[in-house]
């Protein structure tokens, strides 16, 4: 008994033959790339293209202006912060010499009052 879905080899043959037809059909009626429509189509994807690529590039000059201006800031900060630090430490050199200048003067008084009372003490002897 032969059933209706099995095919025999000629009209699976017919079949492929019909199938292969109308693909080629398809390809054939399909656009060309000579076609203006097609043509139009490439000409707005690649304005497409060049606007992105533009707008990545703005962007990429952005962000490398803004890292120009971070580092530029960095540097700025830096340089202030040495610079401070450098007051600093003449500040520091400044008072260390009043100090040492201040307890020379000292000794030097004590010493000189020392001196007084000795040549005092003498003179009574004397």
């Amino acid at each position: 008994m032969r059933h209706p879905s099995d095919n025999g080899f000629a009209e699976r043959r017919n079949a492929a033959a019909d199938a292969k037809r109308q693909l080629l059909a398809k390809f054939a009626s399909a656009p060309k790339a000579t076609d203006p429509e097609i043509q139009e189509k490439r000409a707005a994807r690649e304005a497409v293209s060049r606007a992105r690529d533009a707008r990545r590039a703005e962007r990429e000059a952005l962000k490398v202006a803004e890292n120009e201006r971070v580092l530029a800031e960095a540097a700025a900060l830096a340089a202030a912060a040495d610079a401070e630090e450098r007051a600093e430490a003449e500040a520091r050199q400044v008072e260390i010499a009043n100090r040492v200048s201040r307890v020379v003067a000292d000794e030097a008084a004590r010493k000189a009052e020392r001196d007084r009372r000795y040549a005092a003490r003498k003179a009574r002897q004397a």
